[in-house]
C-alpha cells in the first residue's frame, strides 16, 4: 500500500473552531488519543503565541511519550523588522524541544502586500530567513504555503517562487493551503500538477525527489475539503493535513473522519495502522466528548446515523444483502448499523429492529402488525423513536403482554418557588410509589422542577433495585411540536441515560413539559431495570 502521512492539526486549527477551548489537560489527552490511533504528526499549537500552548510545550518536554506519532510546533515566519536570531517566535518554536517545525508564510500578493505590508522581494527574504535559521538549530521544517490557490490564481509567478524559495532554504515538506476554502476540485488538481512540473516533482509521489515532498491543507468554505484532499493525494500529494470531525475556523478544516477511510479503504493508500480504523468512531466520539460538541448525527463514516436506515424498502433490502445500502461494512470504521422505526416503518422495519434488540417475534404476524399500528399511531401523537430505542423496546413489550412492571405509581407533586429575599427559584419533588406491596413516599429537591422528580424517583427506588445507582442521566432535550399553539403547545422531551456499559434513550410526549418529562424519566429508569434484570 503507498505510504500518506498524516498531520493532525486538532489542537490548533480545531481549537479556533467557534466554541471549542482545549485545556491544557485536553490537549495532552487528545494527543495521546491521536498517536495510539497511528497518526503520524501532531500539530499541537503555536508556543510562542499564548500561555496555554507555551506550558503544554514544556509539558510535552518532560512527560508526554509518543510511541508513533512526532510532535510538531506551529509558527510563522519572522517579523518583517527581525533578524531570526532575535524573532520571539522563532525563538519559541526552537525553546518548544519539538524535532519537526511547521511554520507558514505569504504566498499571496494581496497579502504580503495589504496584511504584512512588505515588499515582495521581502517576503521571499523572511521565508528563506526564517526555514534556514530552524534548519541550522537541526529541526525538520514544514513549511505551510499559506493561501497558496488564492496566491497562484492571482499572480502565479511569484506564488510559485515563494515555494521554490522554502523548498532550496531546506523545508522537507511544502505542503499547498486552500486557506479561504474556495477552490474548486477542478481547479485544486490543475494547479499542483502545474506547481509539480515547475518545482520538477513530476516523479512524485512514485520517488520524492531527496525525501521532499508535497502536502496539502484544505478548508470546507465550499464543502469541497474532502473532495480536495482527496484529489491532491491522486496527483501525487503524500501528505494531508485536517482534523478529527472537521473541527477549525468558519467552516472548519478537511474533515480526516472522513478523509482517513476513503483514502485506506477505498483508494488503497495506507494512513494509520489497518486496525486502528475499527477505532475511528471511538476516536471522533472522545474527541468530540472532550470539546464538548454534541456529535453531528449525520456525519459520514462516524455519525450515530452514518449507517441507520428508516425507509421501509431500504431495512428490507439490507436485511438480505448490507451492501444494498451501504457503501462499507459500519463496523470496519467501528460504527454500527441503526434500524429507525417511525411512520414510515413496514415489516421490515419492525423485524429488523426487534433482532437487533433481541425482541423476537418475527413469525408471529399478529404481533408485527400490532406494533406497526402502536408506532404509527404514537408518531401521530407526537413521538419520535428515531433516538428513543428505550422508549420503543418498552412499549413492544407492553403492547405484547410481555412486560412486568417494577413499580406502581400512586402519585407525584412538583412545587416550584421563588424566594423573595434571594431571588432564587426552588424546585422540590413529592412521589408515592409501591414496589411489591411497600410503599414508599419520598421528597426531594433539584435544580429544577425536572431533577427534583429525577432525584425524588431515585431516592423512592434505589433500595429496592440498586443497580440504579449506576445509572445517570446524560443528555435532555426538549422540542415543541406543534408551535403555533403558543404556551399551549405540546411538547416532546428526549433524555439520554447510561450506565458502564451502554447509552439509551427514552421519549415523553404532552402539552405538560413536567408530565412528558416524568414519562421519558419512568422509561429509562424501566428500561435500566429491564435490562438488568435480563443479566440476572
Amino acid at each position: 500500500m503507498k505510504r500518506i502521512d498524516i498531520f493532525d492539526t486538532t489542537l490548533r486549527d480545531g481549537s479556533q473552531s467557534s466554541g471549542i477551548s482545549f485545556s491544557v489537560e485536553d490537549k495532552i489527552k487528545i494527543a495521546r488519543a491521536l498517536d495510539s490511533f497511528g497518526i503520524k504528526y501532531i500539530e499541537a499549537g503555536w508556543p510562542g503565541s499564548n500561555p496555554k500552548d507555551e506550558l503544554f510545550f514544556k509539558i510535552a518536554k518532560s512527560s508526554l511519550k509518543l510511541k508513533n506519532s512526532k510532535l510538531v510546533a506551529f509558527g510563522s515566519t519572522r517579523h518583517k523588522s527581525n533578524k531570526p536570531e532575535n524573532d520571539p517566535n522563532l525563538k519559541a518554536l526552537v525553546k518548544s524541544g519539538t524535532e519537526y517545525i511547521c511554520i507558514f508564510g505569504k504566498t499571496w500578493d494581496l497579502h504580503v502586500i495589504h496584511a504584512l505590508r512588505v515588499s515582495l522581494r521581502d517576503n521571499l527574504k523572511m521565508i528563506e530567513d526564517s526555514i534556514k535559521f530552524l534548519r541550522q538549530k537541526g529541526l525538520k521544517v514544514i513549511y505551510d504555503a499559506e493561501h497558496f490557490f488564492d496566491g497562484f490564481k492571482a499572480n502565479k509567478e511569484y506564488a510559485l517562487k515563494t515555494v521554490e524559495v522554502a523548498k532550496n532554504a531546506g523545508a522537507f515538506n511544502i505542503t499547498l493551503c486552500d486557506t479561504n476554502g474556495g477552490t474548486l476540485p477542478h481547479d485544486l488538481r490543475d494547479i499542483i500538477r502545474e506547481t509539480k512540473k515547475y518545482l520538477d516533482l513530476t516523479r512524485l509521489p512514485a520517488k520524492p525527489l531527496n525525501h521532499f515532498s508535497l502536502g496539502i491543507h484544505t478548508h470546507n468554505d465550499s464543502d469541497c475539503a474532502v473532495a480536495n484532499s482527496i484529489i491532491a493525494v491522486l496527483e501525487g500529494i503524500t501528505l494531508v493535513q485536517g482534523t478529527i470531525n472537521g473541527y477549525g475556523e468558519r467552516c472548519g478544516n478537511a474533515n480526516l473522519c472522513s478523509i482517513i477511510p476513503n483514502l485506506q479503504i477505498k483508494l488503497k493508500y495506507k494512513c494509520v495502522p489497518e486496525s486502528s480504523l475499527k477505532s475511528l468512531t471511538e476516536l471522533s466520539r472522545y474527541v468530540n466528548e472532550i470539546a464538548n460538541i454534541v456529535p453531528f448525527e449525520h456525519q459520514p463514516f462516524v455519525g450515530p446515523s452514518a449507517f441507520a436506515h428508516k425507509g421501509g424498502v431500504h431495512v428490507s433490502a439490507i436485511s438480505r444483502h448490507t451492501r444494498t445500502y451501504e457503501h462499507i461494512p459500519p463496523e470496519s470504521v467501528g460504527n454500527e448499523r441503526k434500524i429507525i422505526v417511525s411512520e414510515l416503518s413496514g415489516r421490515s422495519n419492525i423485524i429488523a429492529k426487534a433482532k437487533e434488540m433481541k425482541l423476537d417475534f418475527a413469525k408471529d404476524k399478529k404481533s408485527v402488525e400490532k406494533i406497526i399500528h402502536l408506532i404509527k399511531n404514537l408518531e401521530h401523537q407526537g413521538f419520535q423513536f428515531e433516538s428513543a430505542d428505550a422508549s420503543f423496546a418498552l412499549y413492544v413489550q407492553k403492547e405484547l403482554g410481555r412486560y412486568k412492571p417494577f413499580f406502581e405509581l400512586k402519585g407525584f407533586r412538583v412545587i416550584v418557588q421563588k424566594d423573595p429575599k434571594t431571588g432564587k427559584m426552588h424546585s422540590e419533588a413529592t412521589i408515592k410509589l409501591s414496589v411489591e406491596n411497600v410503599d414508599e413516599h419520598t421528597a426531594a429537591e433539584g435544580d429544577g422542577p425536572v431533577n427534583a422528580l429525577d432525584n425524588a424517583l431515585r431516592k423512592a427506588l434505589e433500595k429496592f433495585y440498586p443497580e440504579l445507582k449506576e445509572m445517570s442521566l446524560s443528555d435532555f432535550k426538549v422540542r415543541v411540536i406543534n408551535a403555533n399553539a403558543g404556551t399551549g403547545a405540546k411538547v416532546r422531551v428526549l433524555i439520554e441515560s447510561k450506565d458502564r456499559e451502554k447509552s439509551w434513550g427514552t421519549i415523553g410526549v404532552s402539552e405538560n413539559i413536567i408530565e412528558a418529562s416524568w414519562q421519558a424519566l419512568v422509561d429509562a429508569i424501566e428500561y435500566k431495570l429491564m435490562k438488568s434484570v435480563k443479566v440476572k
